[in-house]
């Protein structure tokens, strides 16, 4: 078990807010859910924050474009900006695909997880996934659309082939809430 990690954490005395991204089917939710009830931290399922009009354009089978994702990613910014003016940790799930998106959502509190793993394998998770409006059709566009976090990112990467109590321990530790 492992997580890279960059070296540059939120400031000793600062609560993290941990903004759980990668492509969709990736176990962002489950994990995020799971870590969230460990910590007793507040947990927001970004899905949730999307205009309707975004949440039907994807259950046609569309893929959003960067105009459709720029209102919601405010809203999340939001989210992630309360935390911080209330001195709270928080989770929040975003997939945050490219830098450009991150870069709306930085801010030196913010930590982002990214849930990496092969097609074949979210393709896999998608498949028996039920009751989201994300369909499976749409995993070519988000891979193409995903920037893995570069170095300079304030990152931690989790192999999504692990059990999700093994990313939660791993994110967990890496954060140093062992």
């Amino acid at each position: 078990m492992s997580a890279q990690t960059d070296e540059r954490m939120p400031a000793a005395g600062r609560p993290p807010v941990l903004v759980f991204m990668g492509v969709s089917g990736t176990g962002k939710s489950t994990v995020g859910a799971m870590l969230a009830g460990r910590l007793g931290w507040p947990f927001q399922e970004g899905d949730d924050l999307h205009p309707a009009a975004n949440v039907e354009k994807m259950r046609r089978g569309h893929a959003l474009t960067d105009e459709d994702r720029l209102p919601w990613l405010g809203v999340v910014g939001s989210w992630i900006d309360e935390r911080i003016a209330a001195g709270e940790p928080g989770i929040i799930t975003c997939s945050a695909l490219k830098r450009a998106y991150r870069d709306i959502l930085r801010r030196d509190e913010v930590v982002f997880v990214h849930f990496a793993g092969t097609k074949e394998l979210v393709f896999q998770r998608l498949m028996q996934r039920q009751g989201h409006f994300m369909p499976p059709a749409l995993l070519d566009s988000q891979f193409a659309a995903l920037e893995a976090p570069d170095p300079d990112e304030h990152a931690i990467v989790v192999d999504i082939a692990l059990t999700p109590a093994d990313q939660a321990a791993l994110v967990a530790a890496a954060i140093g809430r062992d």
